[in-house]
């Protein structure tokens, strides 16, 4: 990975933490992450015309990764109504490098070198530590909420190699990915509709700054890591924009002013080891 792809995922990493905190509005988590996706969409839409449309195999893959994408959000909001916010995210976000890893070698057959994989493992535990003893109720876990995250790991590894392979499919990441997040919002606005009526669209309409806002974060990071999966292997990419996790431990620490525990400290430290070795990788 050269100095240029490592830094911009790690950018990325931390427009994905920015995101992920300003996502607090005044709707349920269902639309909140509905919202920000359709957000992403509209922050797509100028793009449009400055890149070309997909080939009929690149649509396979958009397809397929804005199906997983929704089974993600589904499990997702699953994990945080049944679970300690704190702890389900990063749970369900820290086994995630360790099933793209292992789904890389298998079925795309990409290997990543021993000390890449040496970080995606200590950068993994991070994670899953900062899962199970980052959180206010430490190691105090719902098994619904854990199922929920598990499960949610899987979404996140099946969508972050379908992505990696259809960015390098496409003629350029940016063509995968604003036809990617277009064609996610409209089937996320089109599910909206079915499941809550129209009155999500009044609901929502307040809020459409936010979604502006998260959704043109979340486009950006989300592109850059599809960017660098054309330059780099999935495994790391995957795992390098988990740091994310430790962005949001910096937010929370420095502007929610929350507790840095011993365990939050240890924590980083596993993570920062890890993306110092994926570095070296």
């Amino acid at each position: 990975m050269t100095l240029s792809v490592f830094l911009a995922v790690l950018g990325a990493a931390a427009m994905h933490a920015v995101w992920n905190a300003l996502i607090k509005v005044r709707l349920d988590r269902f639309l909140s992450i509905s919202l920000m996706t359709i957000g992403m969409g509209v922050a797509a839409t100028p793009a449009m015309l400055a890149v070309d449309f997909p080939q009929r195999e690149v649509w396979t893959w958009i397809v397929l990764s804005t199906a997983i994408h929704t089974l993600y959000r589904l499990f997702l909001i699953r994990a945080y109504e049944t679970g300690d916010l704190a702890q389900a995210y990063p749970l369900a976000r820290g086994a995630a490098p360790l099933l793209t890893t292992i789904g890389g070698i298998l079925l795309i057959k990409e290997f990543p070198p021993q000390i890449a994989i040496a970080g995606i493992v200590l950068l993994s535990a991070g994670t899953l530590l900062m899962s199970l003893r980052g959180g206010r109720k430490v190691g105090v876990f719902d098994r619904r909420s854990v199922g929920f995250a598990l499960i949610t790991s899987v979404c996140v590894a099946g969508y972050t190699l379908t992505d990696g392979s259809g960015a390098r499919l496409a003629s350029t990441a940016s063509s995968y990915a604003v036809w990617l997040f277009a064609t996610d919002a409209l089937w996320t606005l089109a599910l909206c509709l079915y499941l809550r009526g129209s009155r999500v669209l009044a609901a929502m309409l307040p809020e459409w700054k936010t979604g502006i806002v998260t959704g043109l974060l979340g486009a950006a990071s989300y592109w850059i890591a599809m960017w660098a999966m054309t330059r780099a292997p999935i495994a790391s990419v995957a795992a390098l924009r988990e740091t994310s996790i430790l962005f949001a431990m910096m937010i929370s620490v420095f502007a929610l002013r929350e507790t840095a525990t011993l365990w939050r400290a240890a924590a980083a430290m596993f993570i920062v080891a890890g993306v110092v070795a994926l570095r070296l990788g």
